[in-house]
């Protein structure tokens, strides 16, 4: 299966007549990366990602807000904060061998399970208006999760940013419930649903769309169902940008010392003072632009993230001053781990091209529409038993393009393999269309599950 940069080495060179460009950039940062490498080494305190710690135990987790800044702020200044650990109901840690995950679940225990993913920056208080309709329209219990690094979840430095991490963490999330989540997914509709054997609806968001879809593959039978809104997963390659090609590729990682890397993204990100003494500030923008190239194609003349609307999105109604920017600033100067996440989830996250999973998918949900129609095939396949997912897409958005991300889903998973819902919206539409995005998934539910 291909990763998101372990393609970088066979990629042709990024738009707009930028190939000589990126050569340069790369061999120049090779020669830097040589030249500078003792240097950097003892300044950062890192030449590479170790992997282990001397004594052959795992490196301890990079830990979050949560333990580096909360306990020393007054309970005002942290109701302050634009995320606090409690602005979402039903808060927890949970302590894993990985680090610390912060868990947020809610609604009626016998409600429908729904499991939700955020992207690949913002923490999972994105997902909070969305998460809050659907209690409040349709009964259902909730949970969302701050990604590794993200937020107030610990980051783990010894493993990359991968699938296998991410399932892993779904699961330890799912498992950290008092209610049973993992159950296979009935096909029957009987009350033993209700006792949390009927498996959990799963919606991811951009990145969260790309793992949800791959997640899926392996563990069908627990899912009612999947939605991707405007998620990652099928981003065309070309959509790279060269500098983004040559800062978190493979090939950069082995010439550049880790550390140093991971200063210059930070820098590249963080706020800072413009001429005439204004500051600027962190924003979503810049980050996606670091995943998503915008010289070519499509994302031309787009700021690859839907700019202003995108940035200054409102988190939560209740709450009209926090947006994502703010966010986004606090998350940077506080979180130590999500440079280091943020640059190991470009490289090894299901965000680009991830043919492979998608087919997989398609396969199984065509196994399960075969099986619509025959009796005493009822509940042979457990989980999908709709037969198809849910995209959900926003009109303007300049991330995930809508044409091509329908015609690439019709190519692996069938015409017949999923819905697609386009509404009047950016990429911010799980904020700022919160209730519209949770209207289109309980119809769906209502008429693809039992």
């Amino acid at each position: 299966m291909p990763t998101a940069w372990g393609l970088a080495n066979r990629l042709p060179a990024g738009g707009g007549g930028g190939g000589g460009e990126a050569t340069f950039y790369l061999a120049l940062g090779a020669t830097l990366g040589i030249s500078t490498y003792l240097l950097a080494s003892t300044l950062l305190g890192s030449s590479s990602s170790p992997t282990l710690a001397p004594t052959g135990r795992t490196l301890a987790a990079i830990p979050s807000p949560l333990k580096s800044q909360i306990p020393a702020l007054p309970s005002t200044a942290i109701s302050s904060l634009p995320y606090p650990p409690n602005v979402l109901p039903g808060g927890r840690a949970v302590a894993t061998p990985y680090g610390t995950i912060q868990v947020f679940e809610w609604g009626p225990p016998d409600g429908e399970r729904v499991l939700l993913l955020h992207g690949i920056s913002t923490p999972c208080v994105a997902l909070g208006a969305l998460a809050e309709a659907l209690v409040e329209r349709g009964g259902y219990r909730v949970m969302v999760f701050d990604l590794f690094g993200r937020g107030y979840s610990d980051a783990p430095p010894d493993l990359p940013y991968d699938l296998r991490l991410y399932t892993t963490q779904i699961l330890l999330a799912l498992a950290s419930s008092p209610l049973a989540w993992t159950g296979a997914a009935s096909a029957s509709g009987q009350e033993g649903d209700r006792e949390g054997e009927g498996g959990f609806h799963l919606v991811g968001y951009s990145l969260g769309g790309g793992l949800a879809v791959s997640f899926a593959r392996f563990f069908a039978c627990m899912l009612r169902s999947v939605v991707v809104v405007a998620g990652g997963g099928l981003i065309r390659e070309e959509h790279v940008g060269w500098r983004s090609r040559a800062l978190y590729s493979t090939t950069t990682a082995r010439w550049v010392p880790e550390g140093l890397l991971r200063w210059f993204v930070k820098r590249r990100l963080m706020p800072r003072i413009e001429e005439g003494g204004a500051a600027t500030a962190a924003t979503e923008t810049e980050m996606a632009k670091e995943v998503v190239g915008v010289a070519t194609g499509p994302h031309k003349n787009s700021d690859a993230s839907g700019g202003q609307s995108f940035d200054n999105a409102v988190l939560l109604a209740r709450r009209p001053e926090y947006t994502v920017s703010s966010v986004m600033d606090w998350q940077l100067r506080h979180h130590e781990g999500f440079i280091p996440a943020f640059i190991s989830s470009i490289r090894h996250a299901p965000i680009y091209d991830q043919k492979e999973d998608w087919r997989a998918l398609g396969q199984l949900l065509a196994e399960r529409r075969e099986r619509l129609g025959w009796e005493d095939a009822a509940g042979e396949v457990p989980g999908l038993e709709g037969g198809k997912i849910l995209i959900v897409l926003g009109a303007s958005d300049p991330v995930i393009v809508k044409e091509e991300l329908i015609h690439d889903a019709t190519a692996v998973l069938g015409e017949d393999g999923f819905e697609a819902v386009v509404l009047d919206a950016g990429h911010e539409l799980v904020m700022t269309k919160a209730n519209e995005v949770a209207a289109v998934m309980t119809n769906f539910w209502a008429r693809t599950t039992r």
